[in-house]
C-alpha cells in the first residue's frame, strides 16, 4: 500500500471530494486526520476510515482560523506523533455574474480557497520541518481555475491562485523535501455540483436534477466519484510521485485538455 504508517490531514473532509480523499487514502493504508466545520460531518468520514480498519480523528476546524488550524496540528503530532501528509481541500463557491459580483462574492471565496489554504500548507510545513523527512501537499484546484467558467469569476480566479500557489511552493520547499502538488477536478458527483445546478436552473427555468445528470465528463459518458480524485490524490501523497512536482493535474475525465 503506497500510504502504511503515513499520516494525512484532509481539511474539508466531511462530505464530497474531501470523504473521497479519506477513504482513497484509507485504502492506501494510510492514517486520516479529518478537518471539517461540522464535526457531525468530520466524524462520519472517520467511522468510514476506522471500518478500513486505519487509525483517524476527527476534528471540527474553521481552516480560515490560523490558531484553529495550528490547535488541530498539534492536536494531530500529539496523537499520531507526525504529519506526512495534508490535502487542501476545503472550498467555497458563490454563483453570480460578474457584471453583478461585489466583495461580498469575492471575499469570502479567496478567503477560504486561497489564503486560508496557503496558511494552512504553511502551518504544515512548518510541522514537517520542524520533526524532519519530508512530506506531501496536495491542493484541491479546479478546472475551473485553467478554463473560466460563466457566472463563477472569483471562484475561477481563486483556484487559479491555488493553481500558481502550488508552484510557488514546491520549488521552494524542494529543499526540504516537501513536494507540493494540485489535482484540478471537474463535475464530480457532489454537493457543490448540485449547488450549481439548482443555481442555474433556478435562473434559466431548468430542472436541476436533469442539470446534474448533463454535467457529465464527455469521453467517460458518466459522473466521476469523489473517490476516482482521492485515489490519484493518495499517489501523489506517495513517495511514488517524487518526479511529479508543482503540477495542476485534471482529474476531469479529460475535458480540460491544458
Amino acid at each position: 500500500m503506497l500510504l502504511t504508517n503515513k499520516v494525512i490531514v484532509v481539511t474539508g473532509a466531511g462530505s464530497g471530494i474531501g470523504r473521497g480523499i479519506a477513504l482513497a487514502v484509507a485504502e492506501e493504508g494510510g492514517a486520516v486526520v479529518a478537518l471539517d466545520l461540522d464535526l457531525s460531518s468530520a466524524r462520519g468520514t472517520a467511522a468510514a476510515v476506522e471500518e478500513a480498519g486505519r487509525g483517524t480523528l476527527p476534528l471540527a476546524v474553521d481552516v480560515t482560523d490560523t490558531d484553529a488550524v495550528a490547535g488541530a496540528i498539534a492536536v494531530t503530532a500529539g496523537r499520531f506523533d507526525r504529519i506526512d501528509g495534508w490535502v487542501n481541500n476545503a472550498g467555497v463557491l458563490r454563483m453570480s455574474p460578474a457584471l453583478d459580483s461585489g466583495d461580498d462574492d469575492w471575499a469570502p471565496q479567496f478567503e477560504v480557497n486561497a489564503r486560508a489554504l496557503f496558511s494552512c500548507c504553511r502551518l504544515a510545513a512548518r510541522r514537517m520541518i520542524q520533526q524532519g523527512g519530508g512530506g506531501a501537499i496536495v491542493n484541491v484546484a479546479s478546472n475551473a481555475g485553467k478554463v473560466g467558467y460563466p457566472n463563477m469569476a472569483a471562484y475561477n480566479a481563486s483556484k487559479a491562485a491555488v493553481i500558481s500557489l502550488t508552484r510557488s511552493l514546491a520549488a521552494e520547499w524542494a529543499e526540504h523535501g516537501i513536494n507540493v502538488n494540485a489535482v484540478c477536478p471537474g463535475g464530480v458527483e457532489t454537493p457543490m455540483l448540485s449547488q450549481v445546478a439548482e443555481w442555474i436552473g433556478e435562473r434559466q427555468g431548468l430542472d436541476p436534477e436533469a442539470l446534474v445528470g448533463e454535467m457529465t465528463a464527455a469521453q467517460l459518458g458518466r459522473h466521476i466519484q469523489p473517490i476516482e480524485v482521492g485515489r490519484i490524490v493518495a499517489f501523489l501523497l506517495s513517495d511514488r510521485a517524487a518526479i511529479i512536482r508543482g503540477q495542476a493535474i485534471n482529474v476531469d475525465g479529460g475535458d480540460t485538455p491544458y
